[in-house]
């Protein structure tokens, strides 16, 4: 019996050493004391970025990979309506290819099965525009040939403006012939009549053949008070597309404390002057003249309210970085952000209606193109002739098809540099094709002009810049081969002699040089620009990534994402700047060592003194910045 329970007692202690073994494997481990680059970055940045410092570079090889969303499956090539439209060329000479040099490496990037979401309609869209434009230059080239006028009504003009005074049964429509750029505005001066208490102003888009109706940019509807103020004034801001139809509506005085953000810095809805006048007005419930069941509140606002029966006012909507702005009598009254599909360049006309007597309506500050057969100093302005050797680098430029004198503000400064005249650097625009024929054919005679222009074979919508990054990389790769790759923006300036000394001292491998952001999660929220799903990307901070205003690459990082890309090994992901952080990842989490060299002389958001990079500069900006470094030999901003 005792060996029996001596046996028993044997067991049961081995059974316990078995269990205490396994759970001292599944506790958590202790910390080791020597911490990883990537992790002091991430609990330890004051901010968005990593602190300045050219030496002290975070090496992937001491990191801690994030998990990279991997496709269960690999994404298969599929048949893209519009896409083989594009690739009709038969009559374009050698030269006009040149402006269309990526286009077959894309092609595979394009046909995806995990296309970003607007990849189908931007190439739709782009076959359409692409077939008029071919017909356009075809016509241009007879009547050059022939002596004749070329394509009427090419030229975009600086203002447009209405006939006089209207009364607005059906309403009255001014073209836009070249859309609107950051800075271009719209001054109509009116009275309200009164008859329906409401009027409306809509920024329309281009029409497209096989579209029932263009997609209506903004739409601004003002409703005027109540007779004996019974029922309160508002303005509506909102966006209509056939395929979405009505969007979610913002109005003006906004109901509720929802925490809606700045746009350009400015309030989406100008009520501080209700809520200070009524406070410092007591006595402003008595009045006599206001009904006992209106509120001193409402009335005030209503006294306030800037339209009013009878009253002329002028109006001045003009366009931001971030969205459009409305000012009335001189004073700031709504903003309201651009939605995704949906910018100022698709502008194509404005229609005004409803209850007013439309006095006068200009639009100014339109995007206007210089003319290439007259501009005196063109010779100076071509991109110079590419040597047969490997470039140091390559700048790619995001722009968009109106923005032709952004273009031109660079051609006259930083890309003067005598390492872009000499061949060492060569820089190139990346532009999607536009959905007006009147500025794809301006687009294109300046692509010839200045052989520095590269189309793209869509639409250009912001969910696509993506697709732009892979090009530059495909161009520093395949058609241009440089040392590095650079991505910058057409409101940026760029010194260049600055760059090219910085990269001396970075190694030639697996660097992303710039103003790293070490610690940034996805916006969550549906409304915004940078709204991004859980499915796109279900971890709750991102990888290292550099702001997009400016970045470098090394050669192998840009091989690995057109290789990537090519055989639908990455992924998509149509925020272009912290994608390329997500590939890179990728390439690091394939035993490739990164260095990430953060310099904050890179500005995302303005210009300080020092500067590598200055963002946000206007065409006036860009030439005095390049003026200052000529005389005073110093990066001094603009003020």
């Amino acid at each position: 019996m005792r060996k029996w329970y001596g046996g028993l007692l044997i067991i049961a202690l081995g059974m316990m050493l078995f269990f205490l073994y396994n759970l001292k494997g599944m506790q958590p481990q202790k910390q080791s004391t020597k911490q990883s680059a990537y992790n002091f970055f991430n609990n330890h940045a004051p901010d968005d970025s990593i602190k300045r410092s050219s030496n002290l570079p975070v090496n992937s090889s001491k990191m801690e990979p994030k998990r990279v969303p991997k496709p269960t499956k690999r994404p298969y090539l599929v048949h893209v309506a519009g896409l083989d439209d594009l690739y009709g060329m038969k009559n374009l000479s050698k030269g006009e290819m040149d402006s269309v040099l990526v286009w077959d490496s894309l092609r595979t990037v394009l046909s995806r099965s995990d296309a970003l979401d607007e990849t189908a309609q931007g190439i739709k869209e782009a076959s359409v525009a692409w077939k008029e434009l071919l017909s356009t230059i075809e016509k241009d080239k007879a009547s050059k040939l022939n002596k004749m006028d070329g394509p009427e009504n090419k030229n975009c003009p600086f203002s447009v403006t209405s006939p006089g005074k209207a009364e607005l049964d059906n309403g009255i429509t001014l073209d836009l012939p070249c859309g609107l750029v950051v800075d271009s505005s719209i001054t109509l001066i009116g009275i309200p009549n009164g008859q329906n208490r409401s009027f409306q102003f809509d920024l329309v888009g281009q029409e497209l053949e096989g579209e029932p109706k263009p997609p209506v940019i903004l739409h601004y509807n003002v409703s005027l008070p109540g007779e004996n103020m019974t029922e309160e004034p508002y303005i509506v801001q909102n966006t209509w597309t056939s395929d979405l139809g009505w969007g979610k509506e913002e109005r003006c005085p906004a109901h509720g404390s929802a925490n809606i953000e700045e746009v350009d810095g400015l309030v989406p809805c100008n009520v501080q002057a209700v809520r200070s006048n009524s406070k410092g007005n007591g006595n402003f419930g008595q009045a006599a003249s206001i009904p006992s069941n209106i509120s001193s509140e409402s009335a005030h606002r209503n006294a306030i309210f800037p339209f009013a029966e009878g009253n002329p006012f002028t109006s001045t909507l003009w366009v931001g970085s971030e969205g459009f702005h409305m000012t009335v009598n001189g004073r700031h009254e709504t903003s309201f952000a651009y939605r995704e599909k949906l910018e100022p360049w698709l502008v194509s006309s404005i229609k005004v209606s409803g209850s007013l007597s439309l006095l006068s309506i200009l639009a100014k500050g339109l995007p206007v193109t210089e003319d290439n057969y007259i501009v005196a100093d063109v010779e100076n302005l071509k991109a110079p002739s590419i040597p047969r050797k490997r470039l140091i680098l390559l700048i790619g430029v995001f722009s968009t098809g109106n923005n032709f004198e952004r273009r031109m503000a660079l051609r006259r400064s930083w890309m003067q540099y005598e390492a872009v005249r000499s061949g060492e650097v060569a820089v190139r625009f990346f532009i999607g094709l536009h959905k007006n024929n009147r500025v794809n054919f301006e687009l294109w005679t300046e692509a010839q002009a200045y052989g520095d222009i590269q189309l793209m074979p869509f639409v250009d919508y912001y969910s696509l810049i993506s697709l732009k990054t892979i090009a530059i990389c495909i161009m520093g790769t395949k058609i241009i081969p440089s040392k590095y790759i650079m991505k910058t923006d057409d409101d940026a300036f760029v010194r260049i002699d600055e760059v090219l000394s910085s990269l001396k001292e970075k190694p030639s491998k697996g660097l992303l040089y710039g103003l790293i952001s070490s610690k940034s999660s996805p916006q969550r929220d549906e409304g915004s620009k940078w709204y991004i799903s859980e499915e796109e990307w279900p971890h709750d901070t991102y990888p290292l990534w550099a702001h997009g205003p400016g970045y470098v690459i090394s050669r192998d990082i840009a091989k690995f994402v057109v290789n990537g890309h090519q055989e639908r090994k990455l992924q998509l992901f149509k925020l272009e700047d912290v994608a390329m952080g997500i590939w890179i990842e990728q390439f690091a989490n394939g035993g490739k060592e990164v260095r990430y060299m953060n310099d904050e002389r890179f500005y995302n958001a303005g210009c300080e003194s020092n500067y590598v990079l200055a963002h946000y500069q206007s065409p006036r900006m860009i030439l005095c910045l390049w003026e200052k470094l000529q005389k005073e030999r110093q990066p001094v901003c603009c003020e």
